[in-house]
């Protein structure tokens, strides 16, 4: 009896954090691995190749539940996601492949919470801007035609944005692949970080978009976290289950928001989640 207490409390405890890393994921765009990583491994102990086997198969669950959403009510820029994701899939397999295998639980730690930190600069940086200003296609996307528009709910207007300087987002999207590949979280951090910053997209757009491609990504690296045995039944099931339900919930309360409400709620995630990780990764326990 005492055993099966135990086996709900741990089943609790997965479902919570998986529910809350699928409303965090649809809202920031980052995927649930974003919370799902930390709490597997800082919370309740597990080996962080571990969390990432199943934080990759929740990356999908996520996409495919907030990217449905924000594509039927057009907020996904779908040519923009087919477009970027050519760098980001071919990063993702040589991340999941080639490096992986290589680095040991420590360095994927630290490489993780340097990441989440670093990022936090541009973001930071943009707080407060609702909309960017004054934004000019650059020549590749007036070619593919990257431009867009949606309809803000909070607003209640049309939104017309443009896309500027888009090869340096697509060096950053291939990088975000590797990482993915490597960390096993979507990398929707630095697909967020490229859109917003360097192709100046509003927050929303990137939000959806991210968590449009985050599936496809995620789907690259994970045929081969399954061929190495770290994809765990036990483990998956509930945390894709109670991502999903999150993750539906996340799509509702974004598109109600204020793009600047986002942009607060992706810094917040990368400063506690980044913070929380890098000490894991020195050996210093919280």
């Amino acid at each position: 009896m005492i055993m099966d207490m135990h086996a709900v409390w741990w089943l609790l405890e997965v479902g919570g954090a998986s529910l809350l890393g699928g409303v965090v994921g649809a809202i920031s765009g980052l995927g649930g691995g974003i919370v799902i990583v930390p709490v597997l491994t800082i919370f309740l102990g597990m080996p962080i190749i571990d969390a990432i086997g199943a934080s990759i198969v929740s990356v999908i669950a996520v996409s495919s539940a907030a990217g449905s959403v924000y594509v039927k009510d057009h907020v996904t820029n779908v040519r923009i996601a087919m477009f970027l994701e050519l760098s980001t899939a071919s990063g993702a397999v040589v991340g999941a492949a080639v490096l992986a295998p290589m680095l040991n639980a420590q360095v994927l730690s630290v490489t993780f919470g340097v990441m989440l930190l670093v990022s936090l600069i541009p973001v930071l940086a943009n707080i407060g801007e609702e909309l960017p200003a004054n934004i000019k296609n650059d020549r590749i996307a007036n070619g593919l035609k990257l431009n867009g528009s949606y309809f803000d709910k909070l607003l209640k207007r049309e939104v017309m944005y443009n896309c500027a300087r888009v090869p340096p987002a697509m060096g950053v999207m291939a990088l975000a692949g590797i990482m993915a590949g490597i960390l096993g979280i979507g990398a929707g951090v630095l697909k967020v970080l490229a859109m917003e910053i360097f192709m100046r997209m509003p927050a929303k757009v990137s939000t959806a978009t991210s968590n449009f491609m985050i599936g496809v990504t995620a789907a690259a690296a994970a045929g081969v976290y399954l061929r190495r045995g770290v994809v765990l039944p036990f483990l998956v099931v509930p945390v894709a289950a109670a991502v999903l339900v999150g993750a539906m919930l996340g799509t509702k309360l974004m598109e109600r928001m204020s793009n600047n409400h986002v942009k607060k709620i992706f810094a917040a995630a990368l400063g506690i989640v980044g913070l929380e990780m890098l000490l894991r990764g020195l050996g210093i326990n919280l």
